[in-house]
Parts: C-alpha cells; structure tokens; sequence
C-alpha cells in the first residue's frame, strides 16, 4: 500500500555562535549513550494535538533502541516547550546533562495536510544542527516520526539511519507438531503488523524488490513448492512457477529484473537466475555439490552463496554470470545463510560450531571475519537498509523471535512482533 508523502526542506534556523559540533562514534561498539531530550511537540491548532505527544514517542523509542542514545525523562525538564519555539535557554538544558535537543511544531494547512517542523541543538555547542518542514496527510504521521529520527540519526552519527523501512517475516502459531506459518509485515518498530496471508499454506523465506512494493515467497500448495510474487500496493499475488526441489526462496538482483534461487534437478542442486520479463531462467552453477542460498552483491556484478563443494558447507563469491568461484570462508564448523550488505563492504552469514549458530560479517575478499552473536539456533541475517544493523531470529523449543544487532556486537534487542517470528527481511528505506 501506498504510503503518500509530499516532503520539503525548509531553512528553519536561529541564530548561534558556532562550537565544535556533537557527534558519535558510531564505530566504538559499546559506549556511554548520548543524552538527548525529545520535546513535546507544540501543536499550533487542536488538529496537531493528538500527535504533539504522538511523534516525539515514536521518535524517542525510535532513537533509543539504537543504544547510542538515552532519552531523559521530561519530568526533568526546566523549559517549556512553547518558550523553545522563540528561545533555547541553553544553560537550563545543560543543567540537566542533555547534549542534544530535539524540538518541534505541528500545523493544519488549509488542505487538510500537517506542516510538522522539527529542530534539532547541539546543546554544549549552543548551536542548531538540523531543522527541516514536512508536509503530509494526518494518518501518515508515524512516517514523519521515522524519518525526522532518520535525519536526527544521520545528523549526530554522520551514517543514514533505518527508521522508515519495514520488514516482513513469518508469523508462527500452534504447537509444534501443526505449527501456522502466515506472512506477514510491520514497521521496522513493530507499528502496523498486518498479515499477508491466511495460514493455509506453509509460507517460506520472504524478499523485498528493490522498490520494496513487491515481495517473493516461497508457499507450499499441495505439497509443491511455488513461489509467488505478492504486490503490496494492490495485494494482488501471482504464481512465478512451480519448482521441485528449491531449497531456498529466490532473491531480487539489484535492478528489480531478476530473481536467483537454488533449484534441485538431477541429483544436483544449482543456481539459476530468471528473467523476470521473458520467464526465463539461466544456469549460473553445474556442480555436483550443493550451491544454495546465493545474494547478489548490491551492484549486481557479484554474487554470494553456500557451497559444499569444498568438503564443508561454505561461503564463495562468485560473478553474477556464474563464473570464477572463489571461497571466502575457512573457520571451523559450517557457514550458511550469506546476504551482502547495502553498502557492499560486508557478507552477514550463519556459523555453525560444537552446537552453537553465530551470526557474523566477514569482507567480500574472506578477510576481517566477526562474529557478532551467538546461541541456541540462531539464523537468517538480513540487513537493515544502512548496513549497519542485523536482523536475525532465534528458534528454541516452539518460540522464535526476531533479534536486531549493531554490526559491532553492539546493542543486541528483541523486535517487536505480533507474536512469535521467523525468517526476517528488512525492507530498503520507503520511497
């Protein structure tokens, strides 16, 4: 669905002296989060008053869940934030240790649309760092609450942020001897959960297009595997093909025209790449070994994926055409589920090992491997839109979760769902 929003950037400055300006190191892995005090928004006509709460809530769990900030209570705040529409008093925000401030103002506009401003201050620096005007229809209000904390996030980390995406996953219920799997979708924070499909079928390994309007899965109908492609807009779904032996769902190259999947034929299981337009699929591998889960690097040159043609299941690289397999991972144990990051610096994978899963990162050259987690069944990394954080789930006995994680080991949190989740796909940010 359609998400409408009509945005500009507006000059909304005051006047300062100039400081050194607040940042953070994003890179540091674990440290001391920045203090930072979201106001209540001032809510110029009563059309703005059930949002001026409404916004800087999303915005402060929005900014807290990073772990790189901590909120303070507004309990503790000494300026009103009608006087902060004309004046910052710094020194009183200073009193109460916030190093950065956020503030803001909703307005009607005569076509019914909300004008919602926002600033954000460096306090220490006495200084404004970013202030910009959005214009949008009431309902979408949670958007603007996303993307102001991207532009917050952006600003005082110098990397984009994450907020207004979304991730589809499975929705698991029922015992475990007639376990529900339904597709389903929310925002990155869990808001407007809504579920795709009905639960008749076993649902598997959800995509998004890179337009992020259009999803493949793969759904067992009558015991055969198919994959779909559902339209979120229209909620129209359509039948790729019918493909004995895949063993995992296709993903989307990088330009939207083509899917690649693992097909079993003969003994043998392959990868192959379809043409979305002509429904026609090219071989990229004949090895008499499994290949398996392949992704393609984000300029669509490279591809990725899990081999065990070495005598282990591992990682290789290889180019989008099929040729010059090159393997980039030689730990001990098994590796699977590899995904390449947005900013293509790094390959997310699952490790197994002596009965533990890690999920890790290692360099496209199989250099600078991390392993950023672990536990008891942990798989299926998927990236958030800015390549900084991990989603993942985690299976034990009949529940599984969906777990977010900093690429640095940092900031491990549960994500919001409607119940229990598996198999995560982050959305690219909404266009």
């Amino acid at each position: 669905m359609t998400r409408f929003l009509f945005l500009f950037v507006a000059a909304l400055t005051f006047a300062f002296p100039v400081h050194a300006e607040l940042r953070i190191d994003v890179n540091r892995g674990v440290s001391e989060p920045i203090p930072i005090a979201v106001t209540r928004f001032v809510a110029k006509d009563s059309a703005g008053i059930p949002l001026a709460d409404g916004i800087p809530s999303v915005i402060t769990n929005n900014l807290e869940g990073t772990g790189l900030f901590r909120p303070i209570d507004p309990k503790a705040f000494i300026q009103d934030e009608n006087s902060l529409q004309t004046e910052v008093r710094f020194p009183e925000w200073k009193s109460i240790n916030a190093q950065g401030l956020v503030t803001g103002a909703i307005t009607k506009a005569p076509d019914g649309r909300l004008r919602v401003e926002f600033r954000l201050f460096d306090v220490f620096g006495q200084q404004q760092m970013s202030g910009m005007a959005y214009m949008t229809t009431p309902q979408n209000w949670r958007r603007i609450a996303h993307i102001i904390s991207d532009e917050i996030y952006k600003r005082l980390t110098g990397e984009n942020g994450y907020f207004d995406s979304r991730v589809v996953y499975i929705a698991e219920s029922g015992p475990g001897t007639a376990r529900v799997k339904r597709l389903a979708i929310m925002d990155q924070d869990g808001a407007n959960n809504r579920f795709l499909t009905d639960g008749a079928n076993l649902v598997l390994t959800p995509r998004f297009s890179p337009n992020q309007h259009v999803l493949a899965y793969l759904a067992y109908v009558g015991g055969k595997p198919r994959v779909y492609i559902y339209d979120l807009q229209t909620g129209n779904q359509q039948v790729l093909g019918d493909f004995p032996g895949m063993t995992f769902a296709p993903r989307f190259s990088p330009d939207g025209s083509k899917l690649i999947f693992s097909l079993a034929r003969n003994g043998n299981t392959d990868l192959y790449a379809m043409d979305l337009s002509s429904r026609r699929t090219q071989q990229l591998t004949n090895d008499p070994n499994i290949d398996t889960a392949p992704s393609y690097s984000p300029d669509g040159s490279q591809i990725t994926f899990e081999s065990d043609r070495g005598g282990t299941q591992q990682i290789y690289v290889m180019s989008a055409s099929g040729g010059n397999p090159r393997r980039i991972t030689f730990g001990q144990g098994r590796y699977a589920s590899p995904v390449w990051s947005p900013r293509g610096d790094l390959i997310a994978f699952t490790r197994m090992y002596k009965g533990q899963f890690y999920i890790g990162v290692v360099r496209p050259d199989g250099t600078g491997e991390r392993l950023i987690a672990n536990g008891f069944h942990m798989e299926g990394p998927t990236w958030a839109p800015n390549g900084r954080v991990l989603a993942y789930f985690v299976e034990q006995g009949n529940s599984a979760k969906i777990y977010s994680v900093d690429i640095t080991g940092f900031n491990r949190r549960v994500l919001k769902t409607a119940g229990d989740a598996s198999d995560p796909a982050w959305s690219p940010i909404n266009p």
